[in-house]
């Protein structure tokens, strides 16, 4: 999930924030709650008595198109949760449970024959779309289809192990999948053929882009008219300049707990165009329940000590990061790659993020504590495992070596607080290393997509990445392979533009290693992100946390290491 890009998110905070706060409600697996005396427990059965009312969440900017199969941020896929239904879901619990993989729409977890290529689903029967159309095989079929003909961003590298998926990359007005995406409505079934075994492909059927919407839904970005949906909310309306209303399905009923569970809020609003300091003070007087946004650094104090106990501070396995644009200059040149990466002090983006205590310099694509994480830290003052200082002197010899001192440099950013600090320090930082250095902040709302088309000639971004699932393919094989860069399309998320075939025989290697030895797979992926830093189309920045800031309004908090804050979880008074 990934995503403005993933929470374009977190902030800022004192160590009395996270002392109090860490101490009081960090999210743990076995749940935490803002109501003291709250059962948080997202397995147990439904609790009517807790059933009602409307959850105000407040957002400075919304996050783009609505359709589940393109939208590719953590601000709306965190409420597609309660909204959409894969033929697989990842459990809607609590804290390490929520990476487990469960039936969703299908009967059972798949029966998986042909060398690990086949997969056959039997469909639940009595699913109900919002619209009050049942939900058939065709559905289904179509939905398959459809990744393809609306050109998701995962289609080339989640989906394209299916059989026929190169057909449908190729033309993907005309994607058929006739052997790749079989349903048989008599027996009610569905089978997926692949191309080779695939160990991650249960993941990748349980992210939004594998949902199962109407057969009939257009063939091309929905945008801002929401799809009909399957789960306990649809969207009543949206609109990305003023709000998103969320109300009950009125088909939904629940069939499966741990994978769609029954919502409490009988209704959710989502206001956009606040600025930050109006929500928190918003947050503590009652008027909206939640905050998407960083808090902002002059209220951390505030929160820290007045409102400990509705602080929810949580690790996450992501990652903030300039992209270099590798088919433009100056970052064409490796050499003024390798310069930015070592001339970014690290820690200074640590501070303006919001401190030790809620954030880590990042040396590597894979986060720490992930799969293929290896202690390297290629661009380090004195060499090392970890990061200790910046090397202004070696960078600057660097851009001298490359004879692109002098050029202009664009540096295109998010406009909320956070990220317009840290990209007002890459603007000081590359002038003192002789470029001409524009900041360019853009909403949050465009951000994402602008920075991802070719034709914007954007040369260095911020952005940042937050897993889509436990595996290291999701960072190295969706960020920087040549499957993932598609000029002129707002969905290519290789911003840097980084195909090398090299590293990307090195990738397919370790995907098919994973086969059969997920531990040796995660060495060889190790070793990709080391080849990959040496290239330096990407520097990494900070490993975040996160912080929710909740409402007393607000009861039932629960974590999913996943999907964040389970937003249809939460009771509200």
């Amino acid at each position: 999930m990934s995503r403005n890009a993933r929470r374009g998110a977190l902030a800022a905070a004192t160590v009395a924030l996270t002392l109090t706060a860490a101490a009081c409600s960090s999210s743990s697996d076995s749940g935490s709650s803002s109501d003291p005396g709250a059962s948080s427990s997202s397995s147990s059965a439904f609790q009517a008595q807790h059933k009602g009312g409307t959850l105000k969440l407040v957002a400075h900017a919304a996050a783009g198109s609505f359709d589940p199969q393109v939208n590719y941020t953590l601000q709306y896929w965190q409420l597609f949760q309660s909204m959409y239904d894969g033929l697989l879901a990842f459990k809607k619990v609590n804290g390490q449970e929520s990476f487990t993989v469960v039936p969703d729409l299908a009967t059972a977890m798949p029966k998986v024959t042909n060398g690990g290529k086949t997969y056959t689903f039997t469909l639940r029967k009595g699913v109900t779309f919002s619209n009050g159309k049942a939900l058939t095989t065709d559905d289904v079929v179509a939905s398959f289809q459809r990744i393809f003909k609306v050109s998701s961003p995962t289609a080339g590298t989640f989906y394209n192990g299916i059989v026929g998926a190169d057909a449908c990359l190729k033309t993907p007005a005309s994607c058929a999948l006739p052997k790749g995406v079989i349903g048989d409505a008599k027996a009610n079934t569905v089978t997926i053929n692949l191309t080779a075994a695939d160990p991650e492909f249960e993941y990748k059927l349980a992210v939004p882009h594998a949902v199962v919407v109407p057969k009939d839904s257009p063939t091309k970005d929905a945008g801002t008219k929401p799809l009909p949906s399957t789960g306990p909310y649809m969207a009543a309306s949206y609109d990305p300049n003023r709000a998103l209303k969320l109300v009950r399905n009125p088909h939904f009923k629940e069939w499966s707990r741990q994978a769609e569970p029954q919502g409490y809020p009988d209704a959710i609003d989502y206001t956009f165009g606040q600025t930050v300091e109006s929500e928190v003070t918003a947050i503590e007087n009652g008027q909206a329940d939640w905050m998407y946004d960083a808090p902002p650094a002059d209220r951390l104090n505030e929160i820290g000590t007045k409102y400990a106990s509705r602080a929810h501070v949580n690790p996450l396995t992501a990652f903030w990061y300039a992209t270099l644009n590798v088919n433009m200059a100056p970052f064409n040149n490796k050499l003024a790659r390798q310069a930015i990466n070592w001339a970014v002090d690290r820690s200074a983006v640590v501070r303006l993020y919001g401190g030790t205590n809620l954030a880590s310099p990042a040396c590597t694509v894979l986060p720490p504590g992930f799969p293929g994480h290896v202690e390297s830290c290629a661009y380090t003052k004195g060499g090392g495992t970890t990061w200790k200082a910046a090397d202004l002197a070696k960078a600057k010899e660097l851009v001298k070596q490359s004879g692109t001192a002098g050029q202009e440099v664009g540096i295109v950013v998010q406009d909320d607080d956070v990220n317009k600090s840290i990209g007002q320090y890459l603007q000081s930082l590359l002038t003192q290393l002789g470029y001409k250095a524009t900041l360019k902040p853009l909403s949050g709302n465009i951000q994402f997509t602008y920075i991802q088309n070719t034709k914007n000639k954007v040369q260095l971004a911020l952005t940042s990445w937050y897993q889509d699932y436990p595996a290291a393919s999701d960072f190295l094989n969706v960020l920087l392979s040549c499957a993932s860069y598609h000029p002129g399309s707002d969905s290519s998320i290789n911003i840097s533009g980084f195909c090398d075939k090299g590293v990307d025989a090195k990738m397919q290697a370790a995907l098919k290693t994973s086969q059969t030895d997920k531990a040796s797979a995660d060495k060889q992926w190790g070793a990709v992100d080391q080849t990959v830093m040496a290239q330096s189309p990407v520097v990494p920045l900070i490993n975040p946390k996160m912080i929710d800031f909740t409402s007393t309004r607000v009861g039932n908090y629960q974590f999913s290491k996943q999907f964040y804050m389970l937003v249809g979880q939460l009771w509200v008074k």
